[in-house]
């Protein structure tokens, strides 16, 4: 059987070690208006707005520290699941792991909600082999330039995208997880996961309060909360992350840095560096640039868990980087 890494290299990288500017098949134009600015900015800043506002307006009726603390601890540890397991591991193999930590990624990564395991690795590998060009499963690019278009290609890269008919052939781009019977199994089992992730917050509300109430806020903050949240963040590195940022590095599309959603996304806003290197570990590899996925898979590896770990060199970086951030450097 062959290995993880000799499978996924060809399908998710076609030119991984021959870094080059965005190519003329890339959707999207180089420049942004006002409006498309401002279309974005809206697009990416009310849900989080609504959010903040709920909780104070909620609080000591609708929330508790409780429902919080499960929201956090839940949200994080699918978000792990799906940074470290479901994409930097399965998806790209930045790393090997042994058997147990294998299993625990995927079922934390299911535990997000996000769509079985097979499936979610067979759509992020096509992503990658097509990344805003023709045949990119979503990108917000896919209508055109202007407003009503990118608004479009938001919401389709956002969501959209995943109602689609066309289904990514998982023989084809996972093939290694397709032959792997426990994997296998547990991205068949995603309904039971689901079921887990949504009822175990409740279940705690309710012993802890011994009430309905107790139940209910569990359910509505731990549950529904988390996973909408955990889900807007996953897919703005679809959207946001291929419309807007920084690209110090060379890549084939639009993949941009957006610093202020490294910390709730696990360090996957560093998105330029991983389209330009994607088998890398870390994402985030300047000075002050959060990747809470790679500090856990780093403590993975001092524990023996993980290993031959795909750290990014200095070497590799530098041959990368744009001219210009090469030179301020």
């Amino acid at each position: 059987m062959s290995t993880q890494s000799e499978v996924i290299d060809e399908p998710l990288n076609p030119a991984a070690d021959q870094p080059a500017s965005i190519s003329e098949g890339t959707l999207g134009g180089d420049r942004k208006g006002m409006l498309e600015k401002v279309t974005l900015g809206l697009f990416i800043v009310v849900p989080f707005l609504a959010l903040l506002a709920a909780v104070p307006l909620l609080w000591g009726w609708g929330v508790s520290w409780l429902d919080l603390g499960m929201m956090v601890f839940l949200y994080y540890l699918g978000i792990h699941g799906v940074t470290i397991g479901f994409h930097r591991y399965f998806t790209h193999g930045s790393f090997k792991a042994k058997r147990p930590l294998r299993i625990a990624l995927a079922i934390a990564g299911s535990l997000a909600v996000e769509g079985p395991l097979v499936r979610w690795v067979a759509d992020h590998r096509k992503h990658h082999k097509y990344s805003d060009a023709e045949g990119d499963p979503h990108s917000p690019w896919r209508y055109g330039e202007s407003v009503p278009a990118l608004m479009k290609g938001l919401w389709w890269a956002h969501i959209g995208w995943m109602f689609d008919e066309e289904r990514t052939p998982q023989d084809k781009y996972a093939p290694d997880l397709v032959k792997d019977n426990t994997l296998r199994l547990i991205s068949k089992q995603f309904i039971v996961w689901t079921t887990i992730s949504l009822a175990l917050p409740a279940v705690v509300g309710g012993l802890v309060t011994w009430s309905w109430w107790g139940a209910f806020t569990g359910f509505f903050w731990g549950s529904l909360v988390r996973v909408a949240l955990a889900h807007h963040v996953t897919w703005s590195i679809n959207s946001i992350c291929h419309a807007v940022g920084k690209r110090p590095f060379k890549s084939r599309d639009r993949s941009g840095n957006v610093w202020w959603l490294a910390l709730v996304s696990g360090g996957e806003s560093w998105h330029n560096l991983h389209h330009a290197d994607p088998t890398a570990a870390r994402h985030g590899v300047d000075r002050g640039q959060l990747d809470s996925s790679a500090r856990i898979i780093r403590w993975f590896e001092q524990l023996g868990w993980a290993y031959d770990v795909r750290w990014p060199s200095t070497e590799r970086l530098d041959a990368r980087r744009t001219e210009r951030t090469a030179e301020a450097a």
